[in-house]
């Protein structure tokens, strides 16, 4: 391991040492959850991580978005430090196990009916989108770079299956080409904390999220819920065509926020985690 790498690792760990961990079970389904901040005068905010992801998706966010208010992130049943949650026979959606682990673990935490904020990133942001409408009992709710969002996506670069690398070398590259490929857009930013996140949560993934990202239904959810709700994508965010996307979906319904992120990829929360947070902040005050 080099320094580089060391220094990564120290800055997760020293993240991580902020939290208390959790991990009630649902349905059998154990949920890792971890804890930030103490201050219970506000509703606690609930952020979902991203497809191949897990807590360390906000990582850059968790010590602002915690400052004032208590800041829950889960593992989400099927990632990284979480049990998978049960699978559904072919062609049945397989949201609605992990919503039920996901709900029913986190009333265990906070209280059935205790109202909340919301957040997602990516798959994560359908995600949070359909467990609000399931749950309800949120406040507001605020995605980046949702999933769901049933238009068109950019990507130009096709990914590389690195489950398939012959040889940890070559499995690195795969990764390393992904990393760029679709989550963030400056070079510069692909270093060695982006990497290790990358790499962690890569190999903790066993739930199949991109067909439920690519399967639709964020409008409906939003629609539905009915909820103040923030819409944040960034500049270059190969997943989405952002500026007309926000427009739209901001003009649909009262109440809804939205902005491009300057210069930012797919993990704008991480490329550009000043900015996010600041917009995140002003959204939840």
């Amino acid at each position: 391991m080099n320094e580089e790498e060391q220094e990564a690792r120290a800055a997760i760990a020293r993240v991580d040492a902020l939290s208390t961990h959790h991990d009630p079970v649902h349905g059998g389904v154990r949920v890792r959850w971890r804890r930030f901040g103490r201050d219970t005068s506000r509703p606690p905010l609930v952020l979902l991580h991203g497809g191949h992801g897990s807590w360390m998706h906000w990582l850059r966010n968790a010590e602002a978005l915690s400052a004032g208010r208590t800041l829950w992130l889960p593992d989400m049943p099927g990632f990284n430090e979480s049990d998978a949650p049960p699978r559904v026979p072919p062609g049945e959606d397989s949201l609605p196990p992990l919503l039920n682990a996901l709900g029913g673990t986190l009333d265990q935490l906070i209280g059935a009916g205790t109202p909340i904020d919301l957040g997602g990133f990516s798959f994560g942001g359908l995600t949070a989108a359909r467990f609000a409408v399931r749950r309800g009992a949120i406040r507001r709710l605020a995605l980046v770079g949702s999933g769901g969002h049933g238009t068109l996506r950019r990507m130009t670069v096709e990914m590389i299956n690195w489950r398939s690398a012959p040889d940890s070398e070559r499995e690195r590259a795969a990764l390393l080409h992904n990393l760029a490929a679709l989550m963030l857009h400056d070079k510069a930013a692909i270093d060695a904390l982006a990497f290790e996140i990358h790499d962690i949560s890569c190999h903790g993934t066993r739930f199949r999220s991109k067909e439920v990202s690519l399967s639709g239904g964020l409008q409906q959810a939003i629609d539905t819920l009915g909820v103040p709700t923030l819409l944040l994508w960034g500049e270059f965010d190969v997943t989405a065509d952002p500026r007309p996307l926000v427009a739209r979906l901001v003009a649909e319904g009262p109440g809804r926020e939205g902005a491009v992120i300057d210069g930012a990829g797919h993990w704008a929360q991480y490329e550009r985690a000043d900015e996010v947070n600041a917009r995140l902040l002003q959204f939840l005050a």
